[in-house]
């Protein structure tokens, strides 16, 4: 038989198939008023499986493992299919919606803001940048920010969330999954590292650099270069700008911002220590409630998916078919279980969106541990 010939047998099969799909998809929705009904559960796993092994069974086991493919797929599609239908509105959806209603329709100018580090670091940099009047609360540690706007001190924080040439910050993602807080706003702030040190020092002279962990991975090429010269982590890029400062050595540099080296009367040694000419740092704005400003065209959640093969391919065909663009997925393990791991989402997605609100419906009445983390605008 030539190709046509094949290609109109295929024709008949598709034709089969996509009336036998409407047909199962029908009868879903009507099993999905029977649950509702009923008070069962959209997810079935027993009757999944039994599917899997009546339809597999005869097959051969390249066109077994076919065939679960497909029918994992279907099953996808079915569940969320009766998820729309059971779940049109849920507690989450009514949070949003009153969220949305009680937040203010411009961002607050003025607020008293926690941040980790001191005068002249990035984080503040990035404050001032959200803020047009902040009153700023230093702490040393990430978690010092999130415990100051759980006990009430301050209403808002800013942590750095991730790096355009370093990756992430773990450890706000882990403490973000711990508080639960939500992100009210982001923004991307340029990096420009410098090496600074005191008056008259030359680069020859210096013998340790300290510096924050990040900035000293963003700018792991231009150590590498330098010989016989120590590297001290810091707890942020200002500390370190103030320790070269106040310190008796004249074999000290930092690698700071050139806000730092105005600040406390540094040089620069050399202006192009950074990997990257374009070396961004993305900041979150959190805060303890929920609230979503005008504008807010980015979501971030955080979901336990089921440890299971096709899992995760399953979830993000999800996004896909609800043509939601899903702009980063991170994973971080879950602790004290069997390497179990939650995944952390961003998504150009507005919160105003029918489809953005039907993802998180179907999320939040699936299996899966869901939380969401808030819709937001980037500045």
């Amino acid at each position: 038989m030539d190709i046509e010939a094949l290609r109109e047998q295929i024709n008949d099969c598709d034709e089969v198939l996509s009336k036998t799909f409407v047909r199962r998809m029908e009868t879903a929705l009507e099993i999905a008023r029977y649950k509702k009904e009923h008070g069962l559960p959209v997810f079935d796993p027993a009757r999944e499986r039994a599917v899997i092994s009546r339809v597999t069974e005869g097959c051969d086991e390249a066109m077994a493992v076919n065939m679960k493919l497909l029918y994992n797929t279907i099953f996808d599609l079915s569940r969320t299919y009766q998820q729309r239908y059971m779940s049109s509105q849920t507690e989450l959806t009514n949070h949003i919606q009153q969220a949305i209603e009680r937040t203010a329709q411009v961002f607050p100018r003025r607020a008293v803001v926690a941040c980790q580090g001191m005068e002249g670091a990035y984080s503040q940099l990035a404050c001032d940048k959200l803020f047009s009047l902040p009153s700023l609360m230093y702490f040393r540690r990430f978690e010092g920010v999130f415990q100051a706007i759980a006990s009430g001190l301050c209403e808002y924080g800013v942590l750095p969330i991730e790096n355009s040439s370093y990756g992430s910050v773990t450890e706000v993602y882990d403490l973000m999954r711990k508080y639960r807080f939500s992100i009210v706003r982001s923004v991307r702030l340029k990096i420009d590292h410098r090496l600074l040190a005191k008056p008259g020092v030359k680069l020859s002279d210096v013998r340790e650099i300290v510096s924050h962990e990040q900035a000293i991975g963003q700018c792991g090429a231009y150590l590498k270069g330098l010989k016989d010269v120590k590297i001290t982590v810091f707890g942020n890029t200002a500390e370190a700008a103030q320790f070269v400062a106040n310190n008796s050595r004249n074999d000290l540099a930092a690698i700071s911002s050139p806000a730092c080296a105005a600040l406390y009367g540094l040089t620069v040694l050399a202006d192009a220590v950074s990997d990257s000419d374009s070396n961004f740092t993305r900041f979150i704005c959190i805060a303890k409630d929920l609230q979503i400003y005008p504008g807010a065209n980015r979501m971030s959640l955080m979901l336990n998916v089921r440890h299971t093969p096709g899992a995760l391919y399953a979830m993000i065909a999800k996004f896909a078919a609800l043509g939601l663009n899903l702009t980063k997925i991170e994973s971080r393990p879950i602790a004290g279980t069997d390497f179990e791991f939650m995944f952390y989402f961003d998504l150009d997605a507005s919160v105003y969106a029918p489809e953005a609100l039907q993802l998180l419906c179907e999320l939040d009445a699936g299996p899966e541990t869901f939380t969401y983390l808030g819709s937001y605008s980037e500045v």
